[in-house]
Order: C-alpha cells, then sequence, then structure tokens
C-alpha cells in the first residue's frame, strides 16, 4: 500500500526532490500532495517520511547504494522511508526514460535488487534482535527497543511498583500537620458530591475578581446558590442573610476571603519577592521549583510585552534570589551535568496576541521576537526556560516555534530549556516521535528536558470537539489515559541521555512506574524528575523528596484575575470524579489506587 502511495505521490509532484517534514503532515487541517496521495483508510507509519526519488537511472543507482550503507550501519528508523525509496526507484526502472540505454538499465536494476535483498535481510535481522514485527513501523528511539518491552516484561515490573507505592504512601506527611489543608478536602469533596452546586460555586469563583465590592460579592454568589434547587442548609442560611446590606457585606467578606484563601493554596504570591519566602521553604525540604507568571492568551501586542518583560524579570531575579540558598546536591545536578536552581515556566500564548490555528506562521514569527531574548538571557544567567504547552489549536505553532529556535547555532550550548507532552491527546506518541527525533539529531547540551503530563485542557477540548462535531482529540477514558501515560514515561526513559525526563503527576501509581522502571532500566534515581502542582502534590512532593529522590513544584506566580483560569482548572482537577485526588480524599483503599489502569 505505501509503495503503491508512494507511485501516487511521484504522479503528482514530479518536481519534488526533498522530504516532506513529518511535522507539517501533522497539521490539523492540512493535506499535502503526499498526504493526499495516501488513501483514507491508511494512517502514515510512525516516524515515516515519504520520499520522492525524481532521477536519472544513473543516480538512482546512487541513491540506493547510499541508502543500503545507512541501512548497513543499523539506522532502523529510516528503514520504511528506504523502502518506499526504493519501490519509486524499481517503477522508474520498469519505464525508464528512452535515452536510457541497456547497459544503464541493467546496471541500476541490478544496484536496486541488490539493495532490496539487504533490506529485507537487515529486517529480519532488527525484527529478530529487537522483537518487534517485520511489517510493523520501525522502532523510533528507545520504542519496544529495550529487553524490558518484550515477552510481557513490563508485568514483572508490578510488584516493585506496588512496593514503591506503599513506600511513598507510607511517606505522606500526617494529616494533623496540616488542618487547613484537611478542612479543604473535605469542602472539595461535599462540593464534587453535586454537580449544580459545584458548577455554581465555579461560576462565582470565575467572577469573583471582577467584583468591585462585598456587596457585589454576595449578590453575584447568592445569585448563582439561588439557581439550586435544593441548596445545602449552611448554603440556605446564607442566601436569607443576604436579604439585608449588613448581611450582604457579611456574606460578601465570607466569601471573598475564601476564594483569596483557595487561590493562595495554588497561587504563591502575587509578584516573585512575595513568593521567595514559600520558594526557599520548598529549597530547604527538598523541593525544587518552576514558577510559572500568571497569564495566557493576550489580546494585544502591549500585552504581549509587558509579559515578557516580567518573564525577564523574573529570570534575573530568580537567579540572584536563589544563589545563597544552601546546597541541594540532589536538586542540583544529574548524569547530564549541572541542574540550574532558577526555573522559568513561560506560554507562548501569551507572548502573542497573534496565536490562531489558521495562521501559526504569523504567531510563531511574532512570539518568537519576544522568546529568543528570554532565551538568550536564559543562558546568559545559567537559568532554565521552560515552554508550557496549552490547549491542542495552538499546539503545532508552539512545539514549531520551540524546535525552530532551539536549532539555531547560538542555542546549541544552552539554555537548558524544556518542553511539554500531553498524554491525554490520542496523538501524543507521534507527538513525542518528533520531538525525540529532534533531541536525537541536534544533540544538544544540556539535554532538552521533556515535562509529561496528563493534560490540564480535557474538558476544553472534549467539549470544542462536541461543538464542531469532531472525533475527540482526547482520551475519554481516565484509564486509557493513564496507560497512555506509562507507555510515553518508558519510552521517554529509553531515550535518555539524550534528553533529561520530568514525570509530572500526582497519580502514585503513575509516579511510582516510573520510579520503578526507571530502576529497572539500571538507571540512576537523580536521572528521573518528579513534578507536582504547588497546592495539589505537595504530600507526594514531600513522601518523593524523603525518598531522597528528586521532585519540582510548578509554582504559579501573579494575581488573582490573571490566574482565575488557573485557579478554576486546578479546583476542576481536585473534584473530578475520575481524578486520582478525588479518589484519595474519598479514601479509596491503596491497593486499588495502585491498581494497572
Amino acid at each position: 500500500m505505501w509503495q503503491l502511495a508512494a507511485l501516487r505521490f511521484a504522479s503528482v509532484n514530479t518536481s519534488t526532490t526533498c522530504p516532506v517534514a513529518p511535522l507539517e503532515l501533522r497539521k490539523p487541517g492540512v493535506r499535502s500532495a503526499a498526504t493526499q496521495a495516501l488513501p483514507d483508510t491508511a494512517a502514515p507509519p510512525v516516524g515515516a517520511v515519504v520520499v520522492v526519488v525524481e532521477v536519472e537511472l544513473v543516480v538512482a543507482g546512487v541513491v540506493a547504494l547510499v541508502v543500503v550503507a545507512a541501512g548497513a550501519v543499523g539506522l532502523t528508523t529510516v528503514l520504511e522511508p528506504v523502502e518506499v525509496c526504493w519501490w519509486v526507484t524499481l517503477a522508474v526502472l520498469l519505464d525508464p526514460p528512452q535515452a536510457a540505454t541497456a547497459n544503464v538499465r541493467a546496471s541500476a536494476a541490478a544496484t536496486t535488487a541488490a539493495a532490496l535483498v539487504v533490506l529485507g535481510i537487515l529486517k529480519l535481522v532488527i525484527a529478530e534482535h529487537f522483537a518487534i514485527s517485520v511489517s510493523g513501523p520501525p522502532a523510533v528511539y528507545g520504542r519496544a527497543v529495550n529487553g524490558l518491552e518484550r515477552a510481557g516484561a513490563v508485568d514483572s515490573l508490578e510488584p516493585e511498583i506496588q512496593r514503591i507505592g506503599h513506600q511513598l504512601a507510607a511517606a505522606f506527611p500526617a494529616p494533623a500537620r496540616h488542618p487547613l489543608r484537611t478542612v479543604d478536602a473535605r469542602t472539595m469533596e461535599l462540593a464534587a458530591a453535586d454537580e449544580e452546586l459545584k458548577a455554581a460555586l465555579f461560576r462565582f469563583v470565575d467572577v469573583a475578581p471582577a467584583c468591585r465590592s462585598l456587596d457585589d460579592l454576595a449578590r453575584h454568589l447568592t445569585g448563582f446558590l439561588d439557581e439550586l434547587e435544593q441548596p445545602p442548609m449552611p448554603l440556605s442560611a446564607a442566601i436569607r442573610v443576604a436579604g439585608t446590606r449588613t448581611g450582604r457585606a457579611a456574606l460578601g467578606a465570607a466569601a471573598a476571603g475564601g476564594v483569596r484563601h483557595m487561590a493562595h493554596r495554588f497561587i504563591v504570591g502575587e509578584t516573585l519577592s512575595d513568593a521567595a519566602g514559600a520558594l526557599r521553604h520548598l529549597w530547604e525540604r527538598g523541593v525544587g521549583c518552576s514558577v510559572d507568571l500568571l497569564g495566557e492568551a493576550t489580546v494585544t501586542p502591549a500585552e504581549a510585552d509587558r509579559y515578557a518583560e516580567r518573564c525577564r524579570a523574573t529570570l534575573t531575579e530568580l537567579t540572584e534570589l536563589s544563589s545563597p540558598w544552601p546546597p541541594r546536591p540532589v536538586l542540583e545536578e544529574d548524569s547530564s551535568g549541572r541542574l540550574p536552581r532558577a526555573n522559568v515556566s513561560v506560554k507562548v500564548s501569551a507572548l502573542t496576541p497573534l496565536l490562531r490555528p489558521d495562521a501559526p506562521e504569523l504567531g510563531r514569527e511574532d512570539a518568537g521576537r519576544r522568546l529568543r531574548p528570554l532565551l538568550s538571557l536564559g543562558r546568559e544567567l545559567g537559568a532554565h526556560v521552560h515552554i508550557d504547552m496549552e490547549s491542542l489549536d495552538s499546539r503545532e505553532a508552539v512545539l514549531g516555534l520551540v524546535l525552530e529556535l532551539l536549532s539555531e547555532p547560538d542555542f546549541a550550548g544552552g539554555p537548558s530549556a524544556g518542553l511539554v507532552i500531553q498524554a491525554y491527546l490520542r496523538d501524543s506518541g507521534e507527538l513525542l516521535d518528533t520531538v525525540l527525533g529532534f533531541a536525537h539529531r541536534s544533540d544538544r547540551r544540556p539535554p532538552l528536558q521533556i515535562r509529561l503530563v496528563k493534560g490540564a485542557y480535557w474538558d476544553h477540548e472534549l467539549v470544542e470537539a462536541r461543538q464542531h462535531g469532531w472525533s475527540a482529540p482526547v482520551f475519554e477514558s481516565k484509564a486509557d489515559s493513564d496507560r497512555n501515560f506509562e507507555l510515553l514515561t518508558r519510552r521517554l526513559l529509553d531515550a535518555r541521555p539524550h534528553v533529561r525526563v520530568a514525570i509530572a503527576s500526582h497519580n502514585l501509581r503513575s509516579v511510582a512506574h516510573a520510579i520503578a522502571y526507571n530502576r529497572a532500566l539500571g538507571g540512576d534515581d537523580r536521572d528521573l524528575e518528579i513534578q507536582v502542582l504547588r497546592g495539589l502534590g505537595d504530600e507526594l512532593a514531600s513522601a518523593v523528596a524523603s525518598l531522597g529522590l528528586r521532585v519540582r513544584a510548578y509554582c504559579p506566580v501573579g494575581n488573582l484575575v490573571a490566574g482565575m483560569a488557573y485557579l478554576v482548572r486546578r479546583l476542576l482537577e481536585n473534584t473530578s470524579n475520575d481524578s486520582f485526588l478525588h479518589a484519595q480524599a474519598r479514601g479509596t483503599n491503596l491497593d486499588e489506587l495502585l491498581a494497572a489502569p
């Protein structure tokens, strides 16, 4: 099928002599001549590159010889594109130009025949050595090439996953150490039990920053609660109190305090100076940080400029304030070298108002003008710059921009930089192919860090897909998402030392699986980083740090208005009936929490 598709492509694009970039083939809504040539029922093999050879017969023979040489040294990732190339060459031989002589045809035919024989032998040897299917896609950067992936050997990790999971659970701080968090958890559980109440409270939290007075706050809160058919007794009393001006002032003050309290659980401070004490406290407890400047989806160039300036100031200030912190070797070095203390997460959507899926190049160029100086500053300061991944409609533009900038010669030796893979997306494996391909080709130092997350925009992606009648781009089952997360975890750990790996999850099973697999590979504990969100994963962070492992907390900084979207996503995550955190808060049995997805 692929050979025929290649021939069909050759017939519509006879002037093409360059490979088609895999990233371009995967852009939403874009079908190049190559993809149009493919049958609608077929999906391109992972990592495949459609190669069209428009050459005379002598050149075709040389191309075949060169590619055979490449295959002979074990470049398994080019086998399938090579096969397409050779079949196209064979098609040319079957219908040669009139000018070709019999001798030329015979020579090229012999070369191609020899190439196909060598290819067959190589495929059999590789299939036997790596235990993969001859007809399947090539092994790409560690996928299915490690012995642990063969013959169900991953299942043998299960006892170790359970042991580590129980060890981590035993290291969690006692609830008595954080009584306010225990109260918060109980409140969240009660809110999550009533979907109408949860929706009403979320709507109130969303509008709270825009309210101008306590009276205004009380009126909005009672307005949302009035829509409930049977509000809980305490809330019914609150609604009755709001009937007087004094009552509204009291209710508004209580509501404002509640929203601020909830926000401060997740947001470390309005400015970096406000957050400095909390960040140092984390460091002293053995927990690093990645500072996230709240704010996303700017609408004017001036807003984007202000965000870029905040990032620049934060990189400089964080480098200075972290300098006197006490030494923490586990947080400051791995097998690839030094790990920066100063670590800042940046959102591309806040660096440009032009980031749109229908015109990605415009947004990339505009954001690049602001991101490039930040990378340069990070290199000068020895800081880490991590690029966050947001909703699906901006993913290709963000990824393309990051890989483009990090490919520039100026950034070959720094800064330490990273990006994000979202495991809840169905095509996250293909995206990881692209990122690992870049990491192998560039072999930059320090290595690119990849933060693996489940994904924070599940509701948004699902609702948008349903509104447009699209198939869901995300896994709709938590178990499917968890299984994919574990698969991508193994692929990332297999890909070292070309990448640094950060596993970001509050799921005890996911974290225990990463630790167990890393150790089964013979990896050093310091070559795996666990990441959590401040306010949601604090207990897990303490447990991981107590075992001598590296852990980092994602710490948002900014005011409540800028952080409202972030706050609502965290509340959704904490109250989702399918979430690990909610199950943990309900007191679900530990063995059930640690069960394989």
